[in-house]
C-alpha cells in the first residue's frame, strides 16, 4: 500500500510567514524527506541552516529586506534552497522564466530593480549568463552562478564564492532576520504579461500564499509520505506555490522535475514511487499516448490536479481508470490571486469536474458581472471578479494598472468570461483579453505582436489562439507585408526562436493584404480567427 494512504492529513497549525513555515516544517517533520534529487535526500530538520546559508551569503552581499532577487534555473533542490534562503532574507523572490531569452529577462530584472540574479550556468545547450550579458541591467550587481563551468566575470560569483561570504554571518544573525518578517511583507514578484504587451510584477504577500495553499492541501488531501514530482516549471505559481511550497506545508516530498519528457516521467514513476502528479492536461495525454502504458507500474499514484484549458470529462474518466489517481481536480486562478481562486472536490463527477472549475477557496468570493461591474444573476455571463485575501498587493510601481485591474470594493476583475452553475462552480467560457494558453502557459497577443512588428518585412501583424489537439491551443501570427518584401512561414517561425521564449512562438503564419478592422480601426480578431479557421 502507498505509504501516505496509511497517514492522516497534518493539522496546518497556520505559520503566516514562509520562514517560519520553514522552522515549523523543520520540527513537525523531522526524520521526513523533504527533498529528493538524483539521489540525494534532504531532510525536513535540515532544510533551515542550508536555507539560512543562503540567508547570510545574501546579507553579505549587503541584502536588505525589501530587496529584489532573482532565481533563473530550471526546477532543482539549488533553486528551492535559494527561494527560501531569499524569503528568510526579508527579500522578495523574482522568479525568471527560463524560456526567456536574455533581452526578455533583462528587462523583468530592470523593471523589477533586482539586486542580484542566482543563475544556471547552463541548460538545454543554452549558457544563460553568456545570453545576458549583452542586456544585463546597471541595476544587477550580482550574479551568482549555479553548476559554474566558466569563470565568473569580476563582481559575479560561483556559488562556492557566495557560501564563503555567508562566513561573514553567523546562523544566529540570519534567523534574527527570518524571524523578523510580517505576514503582510512582500515574499514574491511573478511577472505576468497584460494586453500593453509588457509583463507585470505581481506583488504577493507572506501570509496570502501559505492560507491559500494550506486551503489547497485540504482539499486535495497532501499528506506526510506522498511523493511529488513536480514536472510545472518553479518559475510558474503551479510548480512554485502548488508545487514545492504546497509540499512543505504538508510535509510530503518534493522530486523536482527540470524538463518534461514521457519517457523519463514513466520511469520515475515506477522507480520513485510518485503518488502526486499535477499538470496541464497535455501531461497526461502524453501519458496515456504512451505505448508502455499497460506495462508500466503505476499503482502509486494517487492526486491529479490539472487546468489550464478545455478538459473532457473522457480524459478525467481515464486519468482514473487508466493511470491510477483516485484525486483528480481541476483549478483555477491566475498569478494576480496567487494562482488559486477555485478548486473542484474531487468527490465530484467527472462531468462536474472537466467542466467546470470548482468552488471558491474559503475565504475567497467569486462575482459575475457585467459591463457595468453590477453582479448577474447565477447562470448568467459575465466578468468574472475575484475578491478575498489571496489578491496581489498590486502590480509593481504600476498603481493606474492596479487601479485598472482592481475597483474600489476590492474586486480583481480577471478579463476572464464565465458563470456560476446552480451549486456555485465556476465555468469559464471565454476571455476578455486575447489571451490563449499553449500547453499550460499564458500568451498575450499584445507582448507577441510587439516582438514581430520588429521584423523588417512586416508592414502589421495582429496573433491570434487556434485550436491545437496536443497543446490545446498555438500561436497563428497575421501578417501584412512591407510593399516589396517577402516572407515565408519557416523564416519567421525560425526568426521568432531566436527573439523569444519557445511557447510564444507562433507555430502558424497566414499572410493577408490587409487585417479586418472594427469600427474603432482596431484589428477585429473574431473576424480573423473566422478567416483563419475558414482558410
Amino acid at each position: 500500500m502507498n505509504q501516505s494512504l496509511m497517514c492522516s492529513p497534518p493539522v496546518i497549525d497556520a505559520p503566516t510567514t514562509i520562514a517560519q513555515l520553514l522552522f515549523a516544517s523543520a520540527e513537525r517533520f523531522a526524520g521526513r524527506t523533504a527533498i529528493e534529487e538524483n539521489g540525494q535526500c534532504t531532510d525536513y530538520a535540515d532544510l533551515p541552516d542550508q536555507a539560512l546559508a543562503i540567508t547570510r551569503g545574501l546579507m553579505a552581499l549587503g541584502i536588505q529586506a525589501g530587496d529584489r532577487v532573482g532565481v533563473w534555473a530550471p526546477n532543482s533542490r539549488d533553486w528551492i534552497l535559494a527561494a527560501l534562503g531569499i524569503h528568510c532574507a526579508g527579500a522578495v523572490l523574482v522568479p525568471i522564466n527560463t524560456r526567456m531569452k536574455g533581452a526578455e529577462a533583462a528587462d523583468v530584472l530592470a523593471r523589477s530593480g533586482c539586486r542580484v540574479l542566482f543563475v544556471q550556468q547552463r541548460f538545454l545547450d543554452v549558457d544563460y549568463p553568456a545570453m545576458l550579458a549583452p542586456h544585463r541591467p546597471a541595476s544587477l550587481e550580482h550574479l551568482v552562478v549555479l553548476a559554474s563551468d566558466t569563470p565568473p566575470r569580476p563582481g559575479d560569483l560561483s556559488f562556492q564564492q557566495f557560501l564563503l561570504g555567508a562566513a561573514t554571518y553567523d546562523t544566529e544573525a540570519a534567523r534574527r532576520r527570518a524571524l523578523a518578517i510580517e505576514p503582510q511583507a512582500m515574499c514574491d514578484l511573478l511577472f505576468t504579461s497584460g494586453t500593453t504587451g509588457k509583463p507585470k510584477g505581481v506583488m504577493s504577500g507572506h501570509g496570502q500564499n501559505l492560507r491559500a495553499f494550506s486551503e489547497y492541501v485540504k482539499v486535495i488531501g497532501l499528506v506526510p509520505g506522498d511523493r511529488y514530482l513536480i514536472v510545472n516549471p518553479f518559475f510558474h505559481a503551479f510548480g512554485y506555490k502548488a508545487g514545492w511550497l504546497t509540499c512543505l506545508i504538508a510535509g510530503a516530498t518534493i522530486l523536482p522535475h527540470a524538463v518534461f519528457d514521457a519517457d523519463a516521467v514513466f520511469q520515475r514513476i515506477a522507480n520513485e514511487r510518485i503518488s502526486v502528479l499535477p499538470g496541464a492536461p497535455t501531461l497526461y495525454l502524453s501519458l496515456l499516448a504512451h505505448p508502455r502504458l499497460a506495462e508500466t507500474d503505476l499503482s502509486s499514484l494517487r492526486i491529479a490536479v490539472t487546468g489550464s484549458a478545455s478538459i473532457p470529462p473522457s480524459l478525467i474518466e481515464r486519468m482514473r481508470n487508466e493511470l491510477g489517481f483516485s484525486v483528480v481536480t481541476t483549478a483555477y486562478g491566475l498569478t494576480e490571486c496567487g494562482g488559486l481562486a477555485t478548486l473542484c472536490d474531487p468527490q465530484d463527477s467527472a462531468q462536474v469536474i472537466a467542466s467546470t472549475s470548482g468552488r471558491p477557496i474559503a475565504g475567497t468570493e467569486v462575482s459575475i458581472r457585467d459591463s457595468h461591474n453590477q453582479a448577474v444573476a447565477n447562470g448568467e455571463t459575465g466578468e468574472i471578479c475575484l475578491r478575498g485575501f489571496h489578491v496581489m498587493q498590486g502590480y509593481f510601481e504600476n498603481p493606474e494598472a492596479t487601479a485598472e485591474a482592481i475597483d474600489a470594493d476590492g474586486w480583481l476583475h480577471t478579463g476572464d468570461v464565465g458563470r456560476l452553475d446552480e451549486a456555485g462552480n465556476l465555468i469559464i467560457t471565454d476571455r476578455l483579453k486575447d489571451m490563449y494558453i499553449v500547453g499550460g502557459f499564458n500568451c498575450y497577443p499584445a507582448e507577441i505582436e510587439a516582438a514581430l512588428i520588429a521584423h523588417p518585412a512586416i508592414a502589421q501583424v495582429a496573433v491570434i489562439g487556434v485550436a491545437d489537439v496536443r497543446m490545446g491551443e498555438v500561436g497563428c501570427a497575421c501578417v501584412v507585408l512591407r510593399e516589396g518584401q517577402t516572407l515565408d512561414e519557416s523564416e519567421l517561425i525560425a526568426w521568432s526562436r531566436d527573439r523569444m521564449a519557445n511557447y510564444k512562438v507562433p507555430r502558424q503564419v497566414r499572410f493577408f493584404d490587409a487585417l479586418p478592422l472594427n469600427p474603432s480601426s482596431k484589428v477585429a480578431k473574431n473576424e480573423l480567427r473566422a478567416a483563419v479557421n475558414q482558410g
